[in-house]
């Protein structure tokens, strides 16, 4: 995967209130991704843009496109991501 793959399948930060409480209590951010976006592709995109590795992943579908929530190893990296990335 290259660049421009990572930043087609990765459209956005999804911020909300309770995107924050979600870095700071469960070390979780949330990405607004692609349709066609698999698993496997969103944890590849995650580390090649952001060089972090995630720990897990959960996607749902949702009226404003499909979520992905990536978990970090520890809280510090998810703020730190969240911080790089503008949400914080």
């Amino acid at each position: 995967m290259n660049l421009e793959e990572a930043t087609h399948i990765i459209l956005k930060p999804y911020i909300t209130e309770k995107t924050f409480a979600l870095v700071e209590n469960e070390s979780r951010i949330c990405f607004l991704v692609r349709e066609e976006a698999t698993k496997p592709k969103i944890i590849e995109a995650i580390k090649l843009l952001y060089k972090e590795d995630p720990v897990g992943l959960n996607v749902c579908r949702t009226v404003y496109g499909k979520k992905a929530f990536v978990k970090f190893q520890t809280v510090e990296k998810a703020r730190d991501l969240a911080t790089k990335i503008g949400m914080l």
